[in-house]
């Protein structure tokens, strides 16, 4: 029978959903694996000579982001015109082989270089993914279902800080980024086996035509696109710091235990709180959705607001009591997950949304986590001493963290009274 040929297995939704979701998890495992591991590479490189700064070690993370930004636009492009799947299979590729080729680094430079290309494979993956399940499911349900296609980031974030911990401790934390490669390859050719949606699908729209460099400039006049990227990029500035630097910070600036039991509680605390705070997230945002037509943005911007203050309150507070309001703050981080991923596809018309997401890319990351580690490094340098040798973490989270959580609040909040007439406006606004 036809329901149960290969093909049509592949073509069912929740089929594309827990694929991309796998993908998005090594995606982050990827990621935050560097973080778990920084301080051990440190201290081999430097027993061979070759002393890294914070600011360098901070770097590696902004070089892979520049290299994921700078390439989203372009893949972006190319998925609103082409094959999504074959983009993400043949990116997933790509990244996976560069993470395993990390292992293989006897320099800096060398290092630098594999996390280089790794940025550019995640480039083919991060535009394209999202806009498949928006084809795939009405606006309607898509903050749940997005919701749990990134679920990937906690789940993922907590992966590599284990990963790398346990893998660091009692081996060689060459082998966190080798034992990345076989899942991540094997992957890639299940995308590339899987059946197209057409763009518009669950919108009830066709496609007549492709999208032209003029359309781009739609997303610039949508109010709700504007305010959600600015948000964003605030919340991304401050997620990125704490997610390269925390490991550090609890271990050697604050003392609070080894590197391998600070990582598993990190992680442990990531993964518990991103998966209820995106699910949570998601949910609410698409029950008041009918009653509120700003709820993606209101309850974003909340959840921000709520946790800056414990944010804020985590420097100055003893562990392992401190554990707790790193949760808080995790949750809070996380609840909007969902929903501003959503906006965006609510209100930018099918034949552009690869690109609405793309640009969204870019922007957040060049004006958020490609920027904050490397400026964390910058400042722990700066104030290192004799009676500071680890550099004043106090002061580069209380400047870079607090302050970017509640601009990304704002931004947020004020973009709510705008989203109800953009995502009306959102499929005719390339009829003209």
């Amino acid at each position: 029978m036809a329901a149960s040929s290969p093909v049509a297995w592949l073509a069912r939704p929740r089929v594309a959903v827990a694929l991309l979701l796998l993908i998005n998890l090594m995606n982050y495992v990827d990621r935050q694996v560097l973080a778990a591991v920084e301080v051990k590479i440190g201290e081999e490189f430097a027993a061979g000579g070759e002393i890294i700064t914070d600011r360098a070690m901070g770097f590696l993370t902004t070089a892979f982001l520049l290299s994921y930004m700078l390439m989203s636009p372009l893949f972006g492009w190319l998925a609103d015109h082409s094959s999504r799947w074959l983009i993400v299979g043949f990116g997933v590729i790509a990244w996976s082989l560069a993470s395993g080729a990390s292992g293989l680094a006897a320099t800096y430079i060398a290092l630098l270089s594999t996390r280089i290309f790794v940025g550019v494979g995640e480039a083919a993956y991060g535009p394209a993914a999202p806009t498949i399940i928006a084809d795939l499911y009405p606006p309607e349900r898509r903050g749940g279902v997005l919701a749990w296609f990134y679920l990937a980031i906690p789940v993922g974030s907590a992966l590599g800080y284990v990963w790398g911990g346990f893998i660091a401790e009692h081996w060689d934390w060459r082998w966190a980024f080798y034992l990345s490669l076989p899942p991540g390859v094997l992957l890639g050719v299940w995308a590339l086996c899987m059946k197209e949606p057409r763009h518009g699908l669950a919108d009830q729209a066709v496609v007549k035509r492709t999208a032209k460099l003029s359309d781009y400039m739609v997303f610039l006049r949508t109010p709700s696109y504007v305010y959600n990227t600015l948000g964003m990029t605030m919340m991304t500035f401050a997620l990125g710091g704490l997610a390269f630097w925390m490991p550090r910070y609890v271990h050697l600036y604050r003392d609070a235990g080894s590197l391998a039991h600070v990582n598993i509680l990190f992680g442990g605390i990531t993964v518990v709180s991103g998966i209820t705070a995106t699910l949570i997230g998601g949910y609410v945002g698409d029950k008041l959705r009918p009653r509120y037509g700003g709820a993606y943005f209101l309850i974003s911007g909340i959840g921000m607001l709520v946790g800056m203050p414990c944010l804020l309150a985590v420097l100055y507070t003893p562990f392992p009591y401190a554990w707790g309001l790193i949760f808080i703050a995790e949750f809070c981080l996380f609840f909007n997950t969902g929903p501003t991923n959503t906006i965006i596809a609510n209100v930018t018309h099918p034949a552009v949304r690869s690109s609405a997401y793309a640009l969204n890319i870019f922007l957040i990351h060049a004006l958020g986590d490609a920027v904050s580690p490397t400026l964390i490094g910058w400042v722990n340098d700066a104030t290192k001493s004799e009676a500071l040798p680890y550099g004043n973490m106090n002061l580069s989270f209380g400047l870079v963290l607090t302050v970017s959580v509640f601009l990304s609040g704002v931004f947020w909040l004020m973009g709510a009274k705008h989203l109800a007439r953009d995502s009306e406006l959102a499929p005719t606004r390339l009829n003209a």
